[in-house]
């Protein structure tokens, strides 16, 4: 396994070598330009820890049976006086705790105590290389983690959360305080490789997920209670970036899409380059034996995130994409954001449905359906569905949503609300209604971020009729930047 394992890890001197003196007036400009542009709030800094507040019920009322904590992750610290983080995907991981009981909401949100936020804290400058960001020579590499910003997703693993990063271990931390406990070792000769943020639950209660670099790829499975079954190593077709993956109950599928890896380089944008002659592909692994596996071919398009797959009768397996035409908005968009001005180039991604036949055919079933962050009920995870929720309202020139939507694969309906611009939507996630099993006897509970009040707010929708807009709607009393990703825990 070792250099296997070498191959997964980040090269000191390679991370190194990315060296680029921190400008103080461009940090000066991030920090001032910040505060200028209409999604400022969405890419603000947090300067300390949130202690847990009470939110105010401003709409509606709490759902009966609605209880849990909505566990969210994402930057919130991204410019340092001595240099900033240049793109949105870099900034501190800050991990938020929505706790729901009987009736009342509460907030608190605490950083995950990273070595790369020790370093910068103590520089007073970003210097860690990332996916967008350089870096400088002052950054104290020497493993994955080091680098790792703990900034994109939560599982929950028994009694602890789990912060998730791309290339890099989990991060550990209290659900009840959310303090670090510290990066998470599965296997010792396994120690810092890639455990992406979207792993994939089967309904045996085991947990997939892959971890990706170059044309290898770790493909873990946990057992319930979050202990490791197995990890295996697979090789891949092609060197792409790959964000997500998606699972029936029976195989892994990873989507291979053009965006490929072609020099080794910091920041991550920086080694890839867009070939769209060369197409998408699906690998499809057998779970039961990884070595079968089937490769399907689909015309050129960029993803981040996949739907939940399911596999029908006759081996026909479908899933859900949220695709784009090229990756400008990561390259690009992403460090608008962070910037504060500017415009951000290309199109918001629109749902598509992409159906994977048994003889080898693969198809591609495009919507006019403006979509992002798609989640689906997990009491169907890897088994056959019809709806998908996800986030909406996105045009060109304003990539962050501002409404949410449940699209229904078999009728082709969508039904949506729209907050309106003065909101920016994050993820919602599904919650399943207590003793139901129709899949819209659910709760979709997520935050978003109030312009016009400069409020976090906490929503909760009805599946069935999310039209109607939020059956309840609680507020902080501050505005915590967006989130990525985040799961219920009941």
């Amino acid at each position: 396994m070792t250099p296997s394992r070498r191959s997964f890890l980040m090269g000191a001197a390679a991370l190194s070598a990315a060296v680029a003196t921190p400008e103080m007036a461009r940090a000066a400009a991030a920090l001032d330009a910040a505060a200028s542009a209409d999604w400022a709030l969405a890419t603000r800094d947090v300067e300390a820890d949130l202690p847990r507040q009470t939110m105010r019920l401003i709409h509606g009322r709490a759902p009966v049976g609605l209880e849990g904590t909505l566990y969210r992750n994402g930057p919130a610290k991204f410019r340092r006086p001595g240099g900033s983080a240049t793109h949105w995907f870099d900034g501190d991981g800050m991990m938020r705790a929505f706790r729901i009981d009987d009736g009342r909401a509460t907030l608190q949100a605490r950083f995950a105590d990273t070595p790369k936020r020790r370093n910068e804290t103590e520089l007073a400058a970003v210097v860690t290389p990332g996916f967008g960001s350089k870096g400088d020579a002052r950054a104290r590499i020497g493993s994955n983690d080091d680098a790792n910003a703990a900034n994109t997703a939560v599982m929950v693993a028994g009694d602890q959360i789990w912060a998730l990063w791309e290339a890099g271990s989990p991060l550990a931390m209290n659900p009840s305080d959310l303090s670090t406990a510290g990066f998470v070792t599965l296997r010792d000769d396994l120690k810092g490789m890639p455990f992406q943020p979207h792993p994939r639950y089967a309904s045996d209660g085991s947990i997939w997920n892959v971890g990706v670099a170059g044309r290898r790829a770790v493909i873990w499975r946990l057992n319930p209670d979050r202990s490791l079954n197995d990890a295996q190593i697979v090789d891949l077709p092609r060197a792409s970036y790959m964000h997500d993956f998606t699972a029936t109950d029976r195989h892994i599928i990873l989507v291979l899409q053009p965006w490929v890896f072609e020099t080794r380089a910091m920041p991550v944008i920086a080694g890839l380059a867009w070939r769209p002659e060369t197409g998408t592909q699906v690998l499809v692994l057998d779970k039961d034996d990884l070595s079968k596996r089937r490769l399907y071919d689909l015309p050129a398009f960029f993803h981040f995130h996949l739907g939940d797959a399911w596999a029908e009768r006759d081996g026909t397996i479908r899933f859900d994409v949220a695709a784009s035409g090229d990756p400008r908005f990561a390259v690009d968009g992403a460090r608008v954001l962070v910037e504060g001005h500017g415009v951000v180039p290309g199109d918001p991604a629109r749902l598509a449905l992409i159906t994977l036949r048994p003889d080898g055919r693969a198809d591609m079933a495009h919507s006019a359906v403006v979509g992002e962050f798609p989640k689906a009920d997990p009491r169907r995870a890897g088994r056959q569905r019809s709806l998908t929720a996800h986030t909406s309202g996105e045009t060109r020139g304003r990539p962050l949503p501002t409404g949410l939507a449940v699209q229904d694969w078999d009728s082709g309906r969508s039904h949506a609300f729209e907050f309106g611009v003065h909101q920016v939507v994050e993820e919602a996630v599904f919650v399943p209604k207590p003793g139901a099993t129709a899949e819209r006897d659910a709760w979709l509970v997520g935050p978003s971020v109030n312009l016009r009040a400069g409020r976090t707010e906490l929503h909760v929708f009805d599946v069935a009729r999310i039209e109607d807009g939020p059956v309840a709607t609680w507020q902080a009393d501050t505005a915590l930047p967006a989130g990525f990703h985040g799961v219920w825990a009941g």
